[in-house]
């Protein structure tokens, strides 16, 4: 690998004394005594793509809560996450480790029994002091660590259908499938088979986990007192709008599926382009629409239900923030909101994140509200990466490093200035039988590109995200980019080669 090229997958790591700086004066400005450190609100959803009013939803989501938390602290644009499925993301983030060195790449490998001695990031602040509190899923459902709580280690997330009723949404013939989906459906599509449904909840989702976990995490905030007890680490998990969506009738009322636009990429069935490569979509949707064709009647009722679920947590997530504006914490409280994976909504027949190596299955949100952030109230539109909030957080809360090493890099230069120099890619990959990589791909400041196999021997993707934000145009075999497309190469391959076996 070249110089210039190790140096642009190394980073720049330029700017750590103005980081180390900044902690300094965030925790000054932000404690009411010098001793007193830092809360955190730490908030984690599932299968949350970049569907909210801040971030421009294509769709229309309505989602004042969080546009209102974007607007106190610094939306992360381009923020993107290690690995398009639950467990991998969350290992990877919650260690700040890349899945290439945690060695989970699938849903049923739990990262504590690979990794005894590593600290996560929950356990990082329990280790040091803090109320380590945790309500809903932020490990992978069933695989909690019992390290890493000080309270509500091990409780179950529940069934993310519950306290409601199935909408029946009508199905008309659709196109016949094509040959390669005829076949019978693998094991992990066949159990996410009672995912693919609608569900209305009563009243307000009181039966819900959901709300259930919004209550628990409100009681935190009204039993803690500053003056007595030691800072909390609150981590709350919503598992909506992850399939089935789910929210009570009033949030579906705000949409008229009439008046949603598909994507101009929308098909029945997951379709791979012209000039694509065939590996780019999976055969089979995971989540929803699954053995099934999506007509465009059906594909606007599942869309207002998923932007219905998002609205019920903006909702839920705005009832835990008016509680804690209510006890008068937010000047100590760092804030930050995150999500594991993207999901597709009808983009090339897609209707789930696995598999995908798209903007849509691979950006989501990220806001981060330091009290006193000269950053805050701003956008960063330098590429980031979930792992990243975990040095991040140890940084702005004086916490010592982890016995790991930590991947990701703090985040607290661009909480002081969103625009400053920034150099490092973002990388996420991709494994279907979770022990070997079949697609890793990079965004830089640039390009976004993915190849697959080994050495791109499945094809490749490149895509100019300002010219293309749709990725309706693959550039990788446009001879005018091939010096583009062989040195992003060099990257995905020098990353993909770290993989270690587990």
């Amino acid at each position: 690998m070249s110089t210039v090229t190790r140096r642009k997958f190394i980073g720049n790591l330029a700017g750590a004394a103005l980081a180390t700086s900044f902690a300094s004066r965030l925790h000054a400005a932000s404690a009411p005594s010098s001793s007193r450190r830092p809360n955190v609100l730490f908030f984690i959803v599932d299968d949350l793509r970049v569907e909210l009013g801040c971030y421009g939803s294509r769709f229309g989501a309505i989602t004042p809560h969080l546009d209102a938390l974007a607007k106190s602290g610094v939306r992360f644009d381009r923020n993107y996450c290690q690995f398009p499925l639950c467990n991998p993301s969350r290992s990877s983030l919650m260690t700040g480790r890349h899945p290439t060195h945690t060695g989970v790449l699938g849903n049923r490998t739990n990262i504590r029994t690979l990794h005894p001695d590593w600290v996560t990031l929950p356990q990082l602040f329990r280790e040091n002091g803090y109320q380590s509190l945790r309500c809903g899923k932020i490990f992978h459902g069933g695989m909690d660590d019992p390290k890493a709580w000080s309270q509500g280690g091990g409780v179950p997330d529940g069934d993310g259908g519950a306290g409601g009723k199935a909408k029946v949404i009508p199905r008309p013939d659709g196109p016949p499938p094509p040959p390669e989906v005829v076949a019978p459906l693998p094991q992990d599509v066949r159990q996410a088979s009672s995912s693919d449904r609608v569900i209305v909840l009563d009243g307000e989702g009181e039966g819900h986990p959901d709300y259930a976990t919004t209550e628990h995490a409100i009681e935190h905030l009204r039993r803690f007192d500053p003056q007595k007890d030691a800072p909390f680490f609150l981590a709350c998990g919503p598992v909506k709008p992850h399939s089935p969506p789910c929210a009570p009738q009033k949030f579906f009322d705000l949409y008229d599926p009439e008046k949603i636009q598909l994507t101009p990429d929308f098909a029945a069935w997951p379709t791979v382009p012209p000039g694509f490569p065939r590996a780019a979509i999976r055969q089979r949707n995971a989540d929803l629409f699954i053995g099934r064709a999506a007509s465009e009647a059906e594909a606007k009722e599942v869309i207002r239900a998923y932007i219905a679920s998002t609205s019920w947590t903006d909702w839920n997530i705005g009832r835990v923030m008016a509680e804690l504006d209510r006890r008068g914490l937010r000047e100590n409280t760092i804030v930050v909101l995150m999500v594991d994976h993207g999901y597709h909504l009808g983009e090339k027949g897609k209707w789930s994140k696995a598999g995908s190596l798209f903007e849509m299955g691979t950006r989501v949100p990220l806001i981060i509200v330091a009290p006193g952030a000269k950053g805050n109230g701003t956008a960063c539109f330098r590429p980031v990466q979930s792992l990243d909030v975990y040095p991040t957080l140890q940084e702005l809360c004086g916490l010592p490093r982890p016995p790991q090493e930590l991947e990701g890099a703090s985040l607290a230069p661009l909480l002081q200035d969103p625009g400053a120099a920034w150099k490092r890619p973002a990388f996420s990959v991709w494994s279907e039988d979770g022990t070997s990589l079949h697609g890793v791909a990079v965004r830089t400041e640039k390009w976004r590109y993915a190849e697959f196999g080994p050495n791109g021997v499945n094809g490749a993707m490149l895509f100019d995200p300002k010219a293309d934000p749709l990725e309706m145009t693959n550039l990788a075999n446009d001879r005018q980019h091939a010096a583009t497309c062989a040195e992003l190469a060099a990257l995905t391959r020098h990353y993909a080669s770290t993989l270690e076996k587990t």
